[in-house]
C-alpha cells in the first residue's frame, strides 16, 4: 500500500512550395498562387510558355510539407502546431507518430468512435517515439529493449528526474494533461491515498499540503501562480501521495460491454498496478481488442504494450480476465473510469 507519506518511488501543409524542379535555386510562390517564377532556368517552360504537364505538377508540389517531401503515414514527422498545444509537454520541435496512424487495428477491425474532444479521442492522437525506441527509467538506464516483444511502441512523454511518475501517476498524468489542454483547468483534482482531495485551482491559488501522518490540510504558502511550471509542481505533489488505491476508489465503474479509450484496469496494492486502455477496436461480429500502454516501477516511459498474439499488440477482450505481460490478469470488475 502507498502510504501517505512522502516516498521515494521504487511539416504540415504551409503557404509556400517550391515551384522550381531543381533543389537550391531559391524560387518560392505561394501554395495558394502557384504562379511561374521566371527567375529559376530549371523551370520546365519553352518560350515564356508551360508544357501543359507542367501544372498538374506544379499543384502537386504545392500539396508537400514546406520541410520537404510528404512524409508516409505513421512515420515520424514534426509535430503540428495543433499538437504542440494538445499535447502541452512537448518541445517545438518535437518529432512524433501519432497513436492512431502509428498502430492501425487488426485486419478485420475497426476502431470504435469516440466523442470528439474526449479524453480517448485525445489519446488517439497521443504522440509517440520513433520505432525502435527502448523505454527508459527517470535516471536515464534501459528498461525494455527496442525488440521486447512485450513492447510495441513508447510514448513521447517526458517522465522528470525523481522516481515519482510510475504507473498510477502515469495514467493521472495523461488525464491531466488533457483536462489542461482542453481548457477544463478546474476539473483538475486527485486523491491523494489518504482519500484527502488534492485540487489544481486551490494550489494554483497559493495554498499549500501540510502533511502530518495521515493528515492533510491546506495553508496558503505562495503567491498565485498559475503557470505550466506550477502546473507540474502540482503533479509531482499528486504522484508523491496519489497511488493505485487513489485510482481503485473512484465511482466510475463502467462495464465490459461499455469499455471505450480512456478507461483503465487497476488493482490497487503495495506494489498495485494499473494499464489504461488507449484505444479500443471491434470486428463486425462484435468481437473487440484495446490497446494498452503503462508506466511502471521505477518511473520509467509510459509505454503501448504489445499482446504479441494473432491480434498484434492489441488485446483480446472477451475473456473473464484481461491478461497483460507484466502483471496479474486485471478481472472486469477492476474496470475504472475518469
Amino acid at each position: 500500500m502507498r502510504e501517505l507519506q512522502a516516498r521515494e518511488k521504487p511539416p504540415t501543409r504551409g503557404a509556400t512550395c517550391r515551384a522550381a524542379l531543381t533543389p537550391g535555386d531559391g524560387c518560392f510562390v505561394s501554395a495558394f498562387d502557384c504562379s511561374p517564377c521566371s527567375s529559376s532556368p530549371s523551370w520546365p517552360a519553352t518560350e515564356g510558355r508551360f508544357r501543359p504537364w507542367a501544372w498538374t505538377l506544379l499543384w502537386a508540389l504545392c500539396l508537400l510539407p514546406v520541410s520537404g517531401w510528404a512524409v508516409e503515414e505513421g512515420q515520424p514527422r514534426p509535430a503540428t502546431r495543433e499538437e504542440l498545444a494538445r499535447y502541452a509537454w512537448l518541445p517545438a520541435q518535437a518529432v512524433v507518430r501519432p497513436l492512431e496512424t502509428a498502430v492501425a487495428p487488426p485486419e478485420g477491425y475497426a476502431r470504435v468512435p469516440v466523442v470528439k474532444g474526449s479524453f480517448g479521442a485525445w489519446l488517439r492522437g497521443l504522440p509517440l517515439r520513433p520505432d525502435g525506441t527502448p523505454v527508459l527509467s527517470h535516471q536515464g538506464g534501459r528498461i525494455l529493449a527496442p525488440e521486447d516483444a512485450r513492447l510495441a511502441a513508447v510514448a513521447e512523454l517526458d517522465v522528470g528526474t525523481a522516481n515519482l511518475q510510475q504507473c498510477a501517476d502515469s495514467v493521472i498524468r495523461l488525464h491531466a494533461e488533457w483536462l489542461w489542454a482542453s481548457g477544463k483547468r478546474e476539473r483538475l483534482a486527485y486523491r491523494f491515498t489518504s482519500g484527502h482531495l488534492a485540487e489544481w485551482p486551490r494550489y494554483a491559488e497559493g495554498d499549500r499540503a501540510r502533511v502530518s501522518g495521515s493528515k492533510v490540510s491546506w495553508v496558503r504558502g505562495a503567491a498565485p501562480d498559475a503557470s505550466r511550471a506550477s502546473f507540474r509542481a502540482w503533479l509531482d505533489l499528486v504522484f508523491t501521495y496519489a497511488g493505485t488505491h487513489s485510482l481503485e476508489s473512484l465511482k466510475g465503474r463502467p462495464s465490459r460491454e461499455d469499455v471505450r479509450p480512456g478507461d483503465f484496469f487497476v488493482l490497487g496494492g503495495s506494489p498495485g498496478h494499473v494499464v489504461l486502455v488507449l484505444d479500443v477496436a471491434a470486428n463486425a461480429a462484435g468481437k473487440r481488442v484495446a490497446l494498452l500502454g503503462q508506466g511502471f516501477m521505477p518511473a520509467q516511459d509510459f509505454h503501448v504494450l504489445s499482446a504479441g498474439g494473432d491480434t498484434g499488440p492489441w488485446f483480446p477482450l472477451e475473456g473473464e480476465d484481461v491478461v497483460t505481460p507484466f502483471w496479474k490478469p486485471f478481472p472486469w470488475s477492476s474496470l475504472r473510469r475518469f
